[in-house]
């Protein structure tokens, strides 16, 4: 049986960069940082004290009304959604329900209605506490709501694969189209715990920069002077359809998703494998599901969290999986980490790199490491034509994931 082919005809995003595809894009190539100072009183007491917070806030494009059912992480996927299902001109299609679904996920969900109507609980007691408390909280409350949104009845998939997730949550939705069983499936994840417990969780763990001073300069992937992630917030959501679907419709097509990879380490539970091993499994599982030559993926949107070990061991998988010849970039340079959402938002970025022939810069990289070996397009973009293009996705729990793309 010969496989459907997969594409891409909706984006949306709501970002650090800005409150949609086009803007955040635009901030991208242009090498803009959303990294600021945490201006609100319980950032005082952390030793962590900046993050990439969103552009537009969800009270600008949502009501009041509807805001209250919506954690912040509900609130921002139903926004990216919304856009990409405008932008993949569904609506009025007469695309039949039951075969349309969503995979959106969230590395860490409603952790702040959690914590918000704990702290109501304590200081007020049981009758205080908010009736929409659950939906709120729960790991699959922002698939459902983009589920409800669109009317999607072939299923609703919640990915919960830490730093992972927005790109498996993708490779889902490649599979349940393949599978035959939908034409659409709005992908994608979602984040927004820009709060002082997770900050002060990962900051214990060392995994966070602390250049408080230079907020700008403090995510710098591959440079000697990085010193961790910076915790972003945001939503990249994604609407595949079977090509030949898109094409009766006469719809717009982006790229094609033409491969995945997923590979888990077995290792640790926050270490990645110490030689790479898993990354360099799903890098070569991502190609050879592709069908792609290695010689055509020219281009790397990176995972690159601005880590000290990590940065360099994606280095040596993509030598090792891929080849010496690919310009890489780090886009969370600019984003900082979206978490569940970093690898729909920078699947989006590729997406757009291969539209525009266009390689977003990687900022802050002042001092390169020596053993960044691989090319990068480093403070400019880059322009170069970009026949296929990977994205790689790395989680806690060695959740592993790698995506390739091609032109339309």
């Amino acid at each position: 049986m010969t496989r459907p082919d997969v594409v891409v005809t909706g984006l949306g995003a709501t970002t650090p960069l800005g409150g949609d595809v086009a803007s955040t894009w635009d901030a991208m190539v242009a090498g803009r940082s959303g990294v600021s100072p945490l201006t609100q009183e319980w950032a005082a007491q952390l030793p962590v004290q900046i993050a990439a917070q969103l552009a537009v806030e969800p009270s600008e494009v949502l009501d009041r009304v509807r805001l209250r059912r919506l954690d912040r992480s509900e609130a921002i996927a139903l926004i990216a959604a919304q856009q990409a299902w405008a932008d993949a001109g569904l609506a009025d299609s007469g695309l039949d329900p039951e075969r349309l679904a969503v995979s959106v996920g969230s590395g860490i969900g409603g952790a702040t209605t959690l914590l918000a109507q704990d702290d109501i609980l304590e200081a007020s007691g049981p009758r205080r506490v908010s009736p929409h408390t659950v939906p709120m909280l729960m790991p699959n409350g922002p698939a459902a709501w983009v589920g409800i949104e669109v009317g999607a009845k072939a299923g609703v998939h919640s990915m919960a694969s830490a730093c992972a997730t927005g790109a498996e949550a993708i490779a889902l939705g490649l599979d349940i189209i393949r599978s035959g069983r939908a034409d659409v499936v709005v992908a994608g994840g979602t984040e927004a715990v820009v709060h002082p417990l997770p900050i002060a969780g990962f900051a214990s763990m060392r995994a966070m920069s602390t250049r408080n001073d230079e907020p700008e300069k403090a995510s710098r992937p591959w440079d000697k002077g990085r010193d961790g992630f910076v915790l972003g917030e945001g939503a990249g959501v994604l609407v595949l359809e079977r090509a030949d679907h898109a094409a009766a419709r006469g719809a717009r097509v982006y790229a094609r998703v033409a491969g995945a990879g997923i590979t888990s380490d077995a290792f640790d539970i926050v270490q990645p494998h110490n030689e790479g091993e898993g990354a360099i499994r799903a890098i070569s599982k991502a190609i050879a599901d592709s069908g792609v030559a290695k010689q055509d993926i020219v281009h790397v949107n990176a995972h690159a969290t601005s880590t000290p070990i990590g940065d360099m061991l994606e280095i040596g998988a993509l030598r090792k999986a891929l080849g010496d010849h690919p310009v890489l970039s780090a886009t969370k340079s600019m984003t900082g980490h979206l978490l569940g959402a970093a690898g729909a938002l920078e699947s989006i970025a590729t997406i757009l790199a291969i539209r525009d022939g266009v390689v977003p810069p990687t900022i802050n990289l002042d001092d390169p490491d020596e053993a960044l070996t691989l090319d990068v397009a480093a403070h400019k973009a880059r322009t170069m034509e970009i026949p296929a293009a990977l994205n790689n996705a790395f989680g806690f729990g060695g959740h592993n994931v790698a995506l390739v793309f091609t032109r339309a």
